[in-house]
């Protein structure tokens, strides 16, 4: 997993609330410590710079599945989680939306003589980065977030958020160290997305010329590349339609949550005696944290672990999400005192759901589950947010 790729999301307004964002903190550090348990550290950075598993992350963490928030809220609740546990858990996030990406450089070289990093090389990465995707590729984006995850080892990921106020559309690009050999030599394996028209490319290969020419001019290597695999295009309607999910996948997580047979056994993985709802959040949080990258095609199917802070699909069970909050923190607390029975729980219900998948399970209707999800909505503390309009800080070191 060790790629790069961009994510086109609508422009939305509106904030977090409070009653999601301390819940996102909770939920967002307890899914990275597990899978820095599992896989390590430098599995949780391959994962963020992958834009289809950062939107899934996203969704089951209960923002709206396919707006330009999930960016800012998902990089905001990871920083407030993991950063007071960095020298526990190796890893630091620098930066943010509008003012806080300015104290990227500061942030970074703070961490660096923690821990005996080269900062200076560090910041340079960051400035790059957003060189790269700024100003070499003239797309009609322009950087309003910047993120910065570096690992205690020097490994990074990078996640930036570019508007592009015509179109309405925010883009996302993502960046992982170990694919990026040569920041003036294509680190990206290539740009997708949605025709727009003729753009410059400073850095593709037939602007060999046009860069010969800036060189004479400047006297300095233009350090620029261009971007990215992996493109994921959300759409502009705001409901969940069955074309944006993967109907089986949904399906064999819905069996396991409410067929007896399944429910039994999956249960008894866990060491648990959960209710069908929550097991239907965990599945889906077990599969964020154990998936492989091929399993996150359908981002917008983890939006039915806790539905969404905008009503779709579905109030966000504030009971369920507190539950599966509680069930991570308390399976990550045993192991850490070697009793890993209900964390490897969370690994098994992963790969026995896909065994249902496999076999007896049926593709879902998606609207009868959204309708049964919001018949029992106020069951479960179902909450939305209101919206409200707020201007967007551009990056003015960029």
């Amino acid at each position: 997993m060790q790629r790069s790729g961009i994510t086109d999301l609508p422009l939305h307004g509106g904030t977090v609330p409070r009653w999601l964002a301390d819940r996102m903190t909770l939920l967002g550090t307890a899914i990275a410590e597990s899978v820095i348990h599992h896989y390590g550290v430098s599995a949780l950075l391959s994962r963020l710079a992958d834009p289809f598993w950062f939107q899934a992350l996203g969704c089951v963490m209960g923002m709206d599945w396919h707006s330009s928030g999930i960016t800012t809220s998902v990089l905001g609740a990871l920083k407030r989680g993991l950063n007071p546990r960095t020298q526990e858990l190796g890893i630091y996030v620098c930066g943010g939306r509008g003012r806080h990406s300015r104290q990227t450089p500061a942030e970074l070289l703070r961490y660096a003589d923690a821990t005996s990093l080269d900062g200076y090389s560090l910041v340079r990465s960051s400035r790059l980065a957003a060189r790269v995707d700024n100003n070499a590729i003239a797309d009609g984006f322009q950087l309003y977030l910047h993120g910065f995850i570096v690992a205690a080892n020097g490994e990074w990921a990078v996640i930036q958020q570019g508007m592009n106020g015509d179109s309405g559309i925010a883009r996302r690009y993502h960046w992982h160290s170990p694919s990026v050999k040569n920041f003036t030599n294509e680190p990206h394996t290539g740009i997708v997305g949605e025709h727009q028209g003729t753009i410059m490319n400073l850095v593709a290969t037939p602007a060999g010329p046009a860069q010969q020419a800036l060189l004479e001019v400047v006297r300095s290597r233009p350090e620029a590349i261009l971007a990215n695999i992996g493109k994921l295009t959300m759409p502009k309607h705001h409901d969940v339609r069955a074309e944006n999910v993967d109907l089986k996948r949904l399906g064999a997580v819905l069996a396991v949550a409410y067929q007896r047979e399944f429910h039994d056994f999956a249960s008894l993985l866990l060491l648990e005696k959960l209710g069908p709802r929550t097991l239907q959040s965990l599945a889906l949080v077990a599969e964020v944290v154990h998936g492989t990258a091929t399993r996150f095609s359908d981002p917008a199917r983890f939006s039915f672990a806790h539905g969404g802070k905008d009503g779709h699909p579905f109030p966000v069970p504030l009971k369920i999400y507190d539950e599966t909050i509680h069930v991570l923190r308390r399976s990550l607390e045993a192991a850490k005192v070697g009793n890993t029975d209900k964390i490897d729980g969370l690994r098994r219900l992963d790969r026995f759901v896909r065994a249902v998948e496999g076999s007896k399970a049926p593709s879902t209707g998606l609207n009868g589950t959204i309708a049964r999800e919001r018949q029992i909505s106020s069951s479960l503390g179902g909450r939305t947010a209101t919206r409200s309009r707020r201007t967007t800080e551009q990056l003015s070191l960029f």
